[in-house]
């Protein structure tokens, strides 16, 4: 159990008997997008273990890491199905399935930090917006999350938009492939399993992975020795969702600590990665070995102005996907961010 959780166990217990003496009156299965050895997974197992805590026991959520049950763009179907209660993934993975939830779970090139798209979600439209597009699978949206704005590993100097010009990178499919594509990219298909060896090998030129901690401390920047950082792509949405019949069992207190609890994890995430950002992008300007480029404001604009035609296009795929392009569009010119 971490330290945080031991205190919060100290304050709140002060009987003899802990929570785990008794038996929950809801026990849920959750599957992460993440492996277990990720400090994504080690945060997010925090947080079951806060939510059982602040409930007094009565909920307790089994969480299980990637592909443990189901392949993490599966997920939303194993919910449906009732093999799985809950998921804690990133939205975007689902994007096979309505063009909708690549747009609302990784809009490239929209957000600057990670309080902008917790506030579109939080207080912008966002929520009301995710559990109508989870209403046909019968999911609830319990809340959003992020991780933070990742980082792009390179082998080559990457000054701006100009140095993408044929440049061969991995991408996810779909939304970041389009947009890096029209940006004059050469995007490959690779699992993330694969992306340190197609660097070390030469087969990709540059990655977009996860934030610049993660690529640290997996040796990423020692062979890709160009990262952009701050990132300047990508900022994805992580929701924490479960099964709409289990959530209506639960009881009004138990959903509103469900509903809070989120918004700590969400907070809790993106302070702990945007520490260990820090700490490694400290340690990697100390070697002699590692430059790191930070885009200009204007070579960032102009991504942005290439990813946002990407955005339009994407709108067409669904009805659902035009609600998504209306909705965000409508909430970053309001709010001054385009």
């Amino acid at each position: 159990m971490s330290t945080f959780a031991k205190t919060l166990l100290t304050a709140t217990l002060t009987g003899a008997l802990s929570v785990s003496a008794f038996a929950a009156d809801y026990t849920f299965k959750f599957q992460s997008s993440d492996p277990s050895g990720d400090k994504n997974f080690q945060i997010q197992k925090e947080w079951t273990e806060r939510v059982e805590l602040m409930s007094g026991g009565r909920i307790k959520i089994n969480l299980l890491p990637v592909g443990s049950v189901f392949k993490h763009t599966e997920t939303l179907d194993g919910i449906k199905m009732g093999i799985l209660d809950g998921q804690i993934t990133a939205t975007e993975f689902f994007s096979g399935k309505d063009a909708a939830f690549g747009l609302i779970g990784n809009t490239v090139g929209a957000w600057s930090d990670t309080s902008q798209l917790l506030q579109y979600i939080n207080y912008g439209g966002g929520y009301e917006l995710m559990n109508e597009l989870y209403a046909p699978y019968g999911v609830k949206f319990i809340g959003g999350s992020t991780t933070g704005v990742e980082s792009f590993v390179s082998r080559v100097p990457l000054n701006g938009v100009e140095d993408l010009k044929g440049l061969k990178l991995r991408a996810p499919e779909g939304l970041v492939q389009r947009v890096f594509a029209a940006a004059g990219a050469a995007p490959v298909n690779l699992p993330g399993s694969e992306v340190f060896t197609g660097l070390s090998k030469g087969v990709i030129d540059a990655a977009d992975y996860t934030v610049f901690s993660t690529n640290q401390k997996a040796g990423m920047n020692d062979i890709a020795t160009h990262p952009v950082q701050p990132g300047f792509h990508s900022l994805p949405l992580i929701d924490v969702s479960m099964s709409m019949k289990k959530w209506n069992q639960l009881p009004e207190d138990l959903q509103a600590i469900m509903t809070t609890s989120v918004r700590d994890f969400a907070n809790d995430i993106t302070t702990q990665l945007r520490i260990a950002d820090q700490k490694a992008v400290k340690a990697a300007q100390e070697d002699p070995n590692i430059t790191i480029h930070d885009w200009s404001a204007e070579e960032r604009k102009k991504f942005r102005a290439i990813a946002r035609t990407q955005w339009e296009e994407f709108a067409k795929q669904s009805p659902n996907a035009q609600k998504v392009y209306d909705s965000v569009t409508s909430y970053l010119e309001e709010n001054g961010l385009l």
